[in-house]
């Protein structure tokens, strides 16, 4: 997908959001800090960070820390998610890319034709990505009926 915006996304927005959620980012084993921003279909933004923890199966990222929140408030339907994520410190020096769990489980509450994934290291550079080029070929929800 490139570089497109569409107007029912506003992805700088979502960049700032996923970028302030990064700094409250609990990560002192890796080091690694990531923040994200999904955003419903019903226009709302819900933000995630990762959560390390010593016993490194509990940890859980940025991007299913947002979904949890959006979904432990109703929400079942994401159109968008923003990942901002890099090595400790201010300046964010890569891409962070969705892990394959996280790209299932927001394939579970989004249709993967639709949902963009935007990856970012500021407002001005990023990558957008639909969920489909992701996760091709997924098995979701729709599998079971």
């Amino acid at each position: 997908m490139d570089k497109e915006i569409r107007e029912d996304i506003p992805v700088r927005e979502l960049i700032r959001w996923a970028a302030e959620a990064r700094k409250k980012a609990y990560a002192p084993y890796s080091g690694y800090m990531v923040g994200a921003a999904v955003l419903t279909n019903e226009l709302r933004i819900y933000t995630g960070c990762n959560i390390e923890n010593a016993s490194y199966a509990a940890t859980i990222c940025a991007e299913r820390t947002a979904i949890g929140k959006a979904v432990s408030e109703g929400r079942r339907g994401f159109k968008a998610i923003a990942i901002v994520g890099s090595p400790k410190g201010e300046v964010v020096s890569q891409y962070s890319f969705p892990c394959g769990i996280c790209r299932q489980a927001m394939r579970e509450f989004s249709n993967p034709k639709t949902m963009v994934v935007i990856v970012a290291r500021s407002e001005e550079d990023y990558k957008l990505y639909r969920l489909e080029e992701l996760l091709p070929d997924s098995f979701g929800p729709d599998n079971l009926r």
